[in-house]
């Protein structure tokens, strides 16, 4: 049997070739081999939310790397022990909690396998700002009388912004103070799933009797119900259904259902009978808003220069955020330490999403060829309709996205006041809350940039 530092050296030699270089020093630090027992190997790690993520994502990684250089491995587990930092590089070192560092929750992740609805997902822990304020208002009036306002209720947005979360809590609240209606979250692929298999098992009744049954019906990402017509067919009869009696119905979706290609006219026409709403990109102060709640769920402290550095440095979506700060969290306990701003500068160049390098010029230029003008008469002072619109929307997105200050902008744009930089930006989020064309301009705006 190979020695138990041997064979994970040579494991770790193996495992790093296929992983990135923050994600191996993040996940894969500080662990070692306890013992080898009947095949079984012991993998010591330094606690529980290393344990859990090892696990979830680099189990099978893992387990072929070790059986890469002994065969006779059978199985893995993982332990969180003391044991494994006693490495050549922290031998001298005990291990401690520094105050303030908390390991991540796993207990709450655990969903309802009644209704599937994740009891995490609730109002209090959901942060509410311009970027997601409508969408918020309209799941709260929702609540109050159920099946009755804004149904159905259909949320659409980018990935990561928090459109499962608002519509569980939806389910969630419901379930609270309603505990004799019966309520079921399902994505769109398990819906389809299930549709299928009742087909084949010659019970197609049953599926229709137990979706039917349903006070309200979540459904996510109905975008992947794109060309399945016979899925398509089967969730347009079990709305009808639904809404004919009064039961609440709720979709998400990752863009708008009439850009949804392949699905049928009739579904369009019946989500847009109720309430569409879009959750865009949180701005600035949501970020910080968000990034101080999470730190607070993890009973964990950083500066506000760290926090404005963050909010400030990623401009995507609220999963991003939140994975960061996981990689803060766990890197602080990996070292046993608060890491300083200089460390986290270090580790979010490493693993965070690289922010692309966008020159004002080149924003501006994006912008005017998609409203099909000329670039230059963004620069000059006109007050023609065709002209106001796209410049406001440069002006926008220059400041929300690239965090420019309202002088810069005004002087980059032909020497405008900053007061009129405001004023436009404000008219352009303001109009994003309703006018769901421009919510997809300003997506597909985004996406070139």
């Amino acid at each position: 049997m190979v020695e138990n530092k041997q064979l994970w050296d040579s494991a770790l030699n193996e495992i790093e070739l296929g992983v990135s270089r923050a994600n191996f020093s993040t996940w894969f630090k500080n662990t070692c081999i306890i013992r080898q027992e009947d095949g079984v190997v012991s993998l010591g790690v330094p606690n529980a939310f290393v344990k859990d993520w090892l696990y979830n994502k680099y189990h099978k990684v893992i387990l072929k790397s070790l059986r890469e250089y002994s065969q006779s491995v059978r199985s893995l587990e993982y332990v969180v022990s003391k044991e494994q930092i006693k490495t050549k590089d922290d031998a001298a070192h005990a291990v401690f909690k520094p105050s303030g560092v908390g390991e991540l929750p796993l207990n709450d992740l655990y969903i309802d396998k009644n209704d599937n609805l994740n009891p995490r997902y609730t109002f209090s822990s959901f942060i509410i700002g311009s970027f997601n304020d409508l969408a918020h208002a309209a799941a709260q009036a929702i609540i109050k009388n159920p099946g009755v306002v804004y149904n159905p209720f259909f949320i659409h947005g980018g990935t990561g912004l928090g459109k499962t979360h608002l519509i569980q809590a939806v389910g969630n609240y419901i379930k609270e103070e309603n505990s004799n209606k019966k309520i079921h979250y399902i994505t769109s692929e398990k819906f389809s799933i299930d549709y299928i298999t009742s087909l084949q098992n010659n019970k197609i009744n049953d599926f229709k009797e137990k979706y039917r049954d349903y006070d309200v019906l979540i459904m996510d990402d109905i975008q992947f119900l794109s060309n399945k017509n016979k899925t398509q067919e089967e969730l347009f009869h079990l709305f009808n259904s639904l809404y004919e009696n009064n039961k609440q119905i709720i979709f998400s979706s990752d863009q708008h259902p009439n850009f949804i290609p392949g699905l049928e006219e009739r579904l369009k026409s019946r989500f847009s009978a109720g309430m569409i709403v879009d959750i865009a990109h949180p701005e600035y102060e949501s970020r910080l808003a968000i990034l101080r709640q999470k730190l607070n769920q993890r009973n964990f402290t950083l500066s506000d220069e760290v926090l404005e550095y963050i909010a400030s440095l990623l401009n995507g979506n609220i999963r991003e955020l939140e994975g960061v700060l996981n990689s803060i969290i766990c890197q602080s306990q990996l070292k046993n330490k608060v890491l300083f701003i200089d460390e986290i500068k270090s580790l979010i160049k490493n693993s965070a999403r690289p922010k692309k390098t966008v020159s004002m010029k080149e924003v501006i230029k994006i912008v005017a060829g998609f409203y099909d003008i000329e670039e230059f008469i963004i620069y000059e002072k006109t007050r023609r309709k065709e002209i106001v619109k796209p410049r406001q929307v440069a002006m926008y997105l220059l400041r929300e996205d690239f965090n420019i200050s309202y002088p810069t902008i005004g002087q980059k744009l032909g020497g405008r006041d900053h007061t009129t930089v405001m004023h436009s930006c404000e008219k352009i989020k303001n109009a994003l809350k309703n006018d769901n064309l421009l919510s997809q301009e300003i997506e597909q705006l985004r996406a070139m940039i």
